[in-house]
């Protein structure tokens, strides 16, 4: 990492990152990013998970090194050393044997501040964040949103130029996250924080559009960044206002469209990269999928959905939805389009069946459009009735993340076990016929 003398605070170029698989192949995370990171703005890398965003992130944080490419940080006037950075995570990442003051004090004691300095510039951080009067507690005794207070207390103290931020609030309730945005955003707004600037990852649409001067999307698999989308509205920012509402309608569509040039049966920014057998699935249970048609069959949507009028009256994160609708649209049981999902006639059918037709549709569904079931099925014969489950998932792995295979495996276990196409003995780890279609 280079420092470079301009008003960019960062510069990202050509960054790549590639992961080791088990089979010595290498995983493609990152794809030739760019990235320039201005003073007095915040900037939201917006995807669906497993885009590449926290590597991204990480990359900047100095965590990681991305295996080609550069980051570059502009000098500060004074020292002329690089700016400084620092990360607040999902996870809160507190130590549990220390208090919240000493919790505070971590990165200041790193730095060798005296210790009479160090308190009092942990105490003012925390009740800058609204903590004041839990200095002594530990991260057992305070909520969620309270643990993710003194992380974010922790990342200022230290007073740096830019805030780097991984999914802050997705760890916490709704209301909590809300709390927590709003408390932040007033900070910045104000100027009570000394950063300049604020670089944070995000699934969630309408917090890019809340929170946000600046969007970047990111496509998926490899992560690119496919748009820049720039939020001129003022703060405080209204969610009933409809130039948000339009904007967050407008990334919808984005994120929903396939990328150019995309095949039939690939889908190279979605949810579901590579072809046949390789291709990656998320987790979503039969009863969700259900779940979903149902509700779109249904009053008010008959069978056609705004997406994110459907995330809101559900309740889902736009990830999480994007997931399931994409899965049925994997399946034939929906079509999404413009921002929309609409049933297919399949979907419908499914709706008005009893429990054993609905089970039937789904296995022809199943074995018809995901290939990965089609083709354990069909190494189950009578003659060769068990397969094995660790095989399949060796092959998995060849192009894809020991995480991805596990989760794509367990997706189709439970979607073959609904539609009664085969059976897996968890214990032999073995695909069986006892439960032939």
């Amino acid at each position: 990492m280079t420092a470079i003398d301009d008003r960019h605070l960062v510069d990202v170029r050509n960054v790549r990152h590639f992961y080791g698989t088990p089979s010595g192949g290498d995983l493609l995370v990152l794809d030739d990013v760019d990235l320039t990171l201005f003073d007095n703005e915040i900037v939201g890398l917006l995807g669906r998970s497993g885009s590449g965003k926290s590597t991204l992130l990480r990359s900047i944080a100095g965590l990681i090194e991305p295996t080609s490419g550069q980051i570059r940080f502009a000098a500060e006037p004074e020292t002329k050393a690089p700016v400084s950075v620092s990360m607040v995570f999902q996870s809160f990442a507190l130590f549990p044997w220390l208090t919240v003051l000493q919790n505070v004090e971590v990165g200041l004691e790193a730095k060798r501040v005296p210790a009479e300095t160090r308190r009092k510039r942990a105490l003012a951080a925390i009740d800058l964040i609204g903590l004041d009067g839990f200095e002594n507690a530990y991260p057992k005794e305070l909520s969620g949103g309270m643990r993710q207070r003194v992380g974010l207390a922790r990342a200022l103290v230290v007073d740096p130029t830019i805030l780097l931020m991984d999914e802050p609030f997705s760890a916490l309730d709704v209301l909590t996250a809300e709390t927590l945005r709003t408390d932040l955003l007033d900070l910045w707004c104000e100027g009570r924080m000394k950063i300049r600037s604020i670089l944070m990852v995000t699934h969630n649409i309408e917090e890019a559009v809340l929170m946000c001067d600046r969007i970047l999307v990111f496509s998926s698999n490899p992560g690119r960044i496919v748009a820049e989308i720039r939020v001129d509205l003022p703060q405080p920012r209204n969610r009933q206002d409809p130039k948000f509402r339009k904007m967050v309608d407008d990334i919808y569509v984005r994120m929903t469209q396939p990328a150019a040039g995309a095949k039939e049966g690939r889908r190279d920014d979605g949810l579901f990269p590579g072809l046949g057998i390789a291709m990656v699935l998320p987790r979503v249970s039969t009863n969700t999928l259900a779940g979903l048609m149902e509700a779109v069959a249904a009053d008010p949507f008959k069978g056609k959905a705004d997406l994110p009028e459907l995330a809101r009256v559900l309740h889902y994160e736009a990830d999480e939805l994007f997931g399931v609708a994409e899965t049925l649209q994997l399946m034939r049981f929906a079509e999404l389009e413009g921002g929309d999902l609409r049933l297919t006639p399949a979907a419908r059918g499914y709706v008005e069946a009893e429990t054993d037709a609905r089970k039937q549709l789904f296995a022809k569904h199943l074995l018809a459009y995901v290939p990965l079931a089609a083709h354990i099925r069909h190494q189950l014969t009578e003659d060769e009735p068990e397969l094995s489950a660790g095989g399949v998932r060796e092959t998995l792995e060849e192009t894809m993340s020991p995480e991805y295979a596990e989760e794509t495996l367990k997706s189709v276990i439970d979607w073959a076990r609904y539609a009664e196409v085969f059976a897996y003995d968890e214990s032999a780890d073995l695909f069986t016929l006892d439960n032939p279609s």
